[in-house]
């Protein structure tokens, strides 16, 4: 196959940061995708309604001028917030989702939840207006190896709340282990999960090859060879459960080349190209555009998008660089070559 043609996909995982560096990145993911839930995990976080709705708004002023992009805004978990917050968010029909992170946990964490159970009244809320937990599912607690905190988090914290609210939506972000693509198997439909390039794509010795490579790190931490295989056979598997989200998280040059890194992996640049290229790997290409630009949709109670994009199997060089405001930052496979190209 030397062209795909297929259904204008969606990303529902991605970091559009603010001000510079949200004019800098915004114009790689409308490019490729329709619609993107955006994560609120700014300085300061998007924790009401309101500010998710300014948010939004500065989003689409930084669109390039003709783009045809829609943010899906989220709110940010705390321990404190009130369930008439949560029903502003579902009323504004802009908020389609409230964002779990472990204190902690990852980037901008800092202001998430410290106990799951102090959010019990906002979760009542969320399964009884329909809007869902988006969860950074990973313990925080030091004792835990860093390779193993999803699969604790799954035993401890998640299977827990679940059972205790069995009717609640949640979408597990950017599984990395066999045990989280099983356990979204087997639980109800209420329960899926979204898939990045970078998982399907490189496992835990990308982080290593010729020495330390900070630009392959992101958290949850990329893991053995079994657990991305696992992925791929999820992500091309036609399950509903599972779909697109890059959680393409920029971040200037600097602030990864240091003795204390920040996580995240910028992929937007090429993200639809980047999954054609582990389908194809996978001899699933069939399989991308469910993935892609159905599943996410169904599971939001969305419509499908009518546009289609097309790819072509023509290689192209990555940047070594890109502009990231007055910074820079390095994409995934900068200097090398992609086998698929946005026509």
């Amino acid at each position: 196959m030397e062209r795909l043609t297929l259904r204008r996909p969606d990303d529902w995982h991605l970091h559009l940061r603010d001000g510079a560096a949200l004019a800098a990145v915004v114009g790689d993911s409308a490019r490729r995708f329709a619609r993107a839930i955006v994560m609120p995990n700014l300085k300061p976080a998007v924790r009401t309604t309101t500010q998710a709705l300014e948010y939004r708004s500065r989003i689409e002023a930084a669109l390039p001028r003709g783009a045809k992009f829609e943010p899906l805004m989220t709110l940010y978990l705390t321990d404190d917030t009130p369930p008439e917050e949560i029903e502003r968010a579902k009323r504004s029909g802009a908020v389609f989702g409230v964002k779990l992170y472990p204190a902690g946990a990852t980037t901008h964490s800092d202001e998430g939840v410290t106990r799951l159970s102090r959010c019990f009244h906002a979760l009542e809320k969320m399964q009884e207006v329909g809007l869902p937990l988006l969860v950074h599912g990973e313990s925080t607690d030091p004792a835990i190896d860093v390779f193993d905190r999803e699969q604790v988090f799954i035993e401890e914290v998640l299977g827990p709340t679940i059972e205790r609210f069995p009717g609640l939506k949640v979408v597990l972000e950017h599984i990395t282990t066999r045990e989280a693509a099983q356990f979204v198997e087997v639980t109800g439909p209420n329960i899926a999960a979204t898939i990045t390039a970078h998982h399907l794509l490189l496992n835990r010795n990308a982080l290593f090859m010729g020495g330390m490579r900070p630009h392959h790190y992101c958290l949850p931490v990329l893991k053995r060879e079994m657990h991305r295989e696992a992925l791929v056979e999820a992500a091309v598997s036609g399950n509903p459960k599972f779909f697109l989200g890059t959680d393409s998280a920029p971040h200037a040059r600097p602030a990864k080349e240091t003795a204390c890194g920040c996580a995240g992996i910028y992929t937007a640049h090429a993200a639809i190209e980047l999954y054609a290229s582990a389908f194809d790997e996978a001899g699933a290409l069939d399989k991308l555009e469910s993935f892609a630009a159905v599943h996410g949709a169904q599971f939001y109670g969305l419509p499908l998008n009518e546009e289609r994009i097309t790819l072509e199997r023509t290689e192209w060089r990555v940047p070594e660089r890109l502009a990231f405001g007055p910074e820079e930052l390095v994409p995934l496979r900068a200097g090398e070559t992609i086998a698929w190209k946005l026509a």
